[in-house]
């Protein structure tokens, strides 16, 4: 884990006196998913030693989820409530409407100092932005200007990026865009999926929005604007991203896997029916291949091996009898997948699909149903 942020030249005792000295702050948290409910845990729990009253939360309204349907509160919410802290749920800020005017009407009753927000879901108008005191901070999970967005967790992973982490920023009317406060890093591991990165991260941005409030007017002072020159766009996840183009490295593929665990999940076809790929390793083989991309090499206890597209990062050379190169091409790669699910059934690994004779060698694994 890497720390990126101005050294603090203040003493330990300084410190101390000014947090003891200034006024509490009003703190409204605003946020809908666990990603967001993470920080707020760790706002709640720490009240008391960063100065802070947690007047509001604000969270999404309440959504159908689930096969009943019925109506579900947001993470964020469930903490809320179990904390006696005041929920709203405004569908809109706009100006345009009468709800979105009561909205704003409601937030100034709060008489916030600053605005914590985690993945809120909602625009924030530039009256809403400027309503707090100290403005509002947004718990972003990337390292800005990189991945600017909706969906950082899995374009980064789906990108192939070494690393991510948490940026505190200062919200200003644009995409993320507004002045860095706080960066903290971490690595993205071999094996990382997008389940597991999100939670390495919520527990990053817990930590990382609990430093700067303890000395808030520190970072504010010492905010970094965005290169928007190195920025980039994590756009909002579709399903159909889900559908794996066999024609594509298996690198690419098991990026693929792993950058859309558990949503929307990535997905093949088998005679007619769609299979979810579960989990799976990329290998590069060292002889080529005339199996066409989906086709199932074989069906191992380990592993599923299935053809794919070639891989320009390996290349092979092919040689006269001279030992002369004669030219040098991509080598074909295979997917080796250890778990997935058919239609209808539960996950399966590898081995319980050898035994069940659910799948053979020669299958084709389709990209398109149709």
């Amino acid at each position: 884990m890497t720390i990126i942020a101005p050294a603090i030249n203040l003493s330990a005792s300084s410190t101390i006196e000014n947090n003891l000295s200034r006024k509490r702050l009003r703190v409204v948290f605003a946020g809908t998913p666990e990603f967001a409910a993470s920080s707020l845990i760790s706002l709640i729990q720490q009240q008391d030693a960063l100065n802070i009253d947690i007047v509001a939360v604000y969270t999404q309204p309440d959504r159908k989820a689930g096969r009943g349907q019925k109506l579900s509160a947001s993470a964020v919410k469930q903490v809320a409530l179990n904390h006696n802290i005041a929920v709203e749920q405004p569908a809109t800020f706009k100006k345009s409407s009468t709800e979105g005017m009561g909205a704003r009407q409601t937030l100034r009753t709060y008489q916030p100092d600053v605005m914590i927000v985690a993945a809120y879901g909602l625009i924030l108008p530039i009256g809403v932005l400027t309503t707090p005191t100290h403005g509002c901070l947004n718990i972003h999970g990337s390292l800005l200007p990189r991945w600017r967005g909706a969906a950082p967790i899995h374009r980064a992973l789906l990108a192939g990026d070494d690393e991510t982490g948490i940026t505190i920023m200062q919200m200003d009317k644009g995409l993320d865009t507004g002045d860095m406060l706080y960066k903290v890093s971490c690595a993205i591991e071999a094996q990382e999926s997008a389940a597991s990165l999100h939670d390495k991260l919520a527990a990053l941005g817990a930590i990382a929005i609990v430093t700067v409030i303890k000395d808030l007017a520190y970072y504010q002072a010492q905010a970094i604007v965005q290169d928007d020159s190195q920025a980039n766009y994590a756009e909002k996840l579709v399903k159909t991203e889900g559908e794996i183009d066999w024609t594509q490295p298996a690198a690419t593929i098991e990026r693929q896997i792993r950058g859309l665990t558990p949503w929307p999940g990535a997905y093949t076809f088998l005679a007619g029916q769609r299979v979810k790929i579960l989990a799976a390793l990329p290998i590069n083989t060292t002889q080529k291949t005339d199996k066409p991309a989906g086709t199932v090499i074989s069906v191992g206890g380990k592993a599923i091996l299935v053809a794919c597209g070639k891989d320009a990062d390996t290349k092979q050379a092919d040689t006269k009898q001279d030992n002369q190169v004669k030219s040098i091409e991509p080598l074909a790669s295979t997917l080796a997948i250890t778990e997935l699910q058919f239609a209808g059934g539960k996950p399966m690994t590898a081995e319980q699909i050898c035994h069940g004779n659910q799948l053979n060698d020669g299958d084709q694994f389709i990209t398109d149903s149709k």
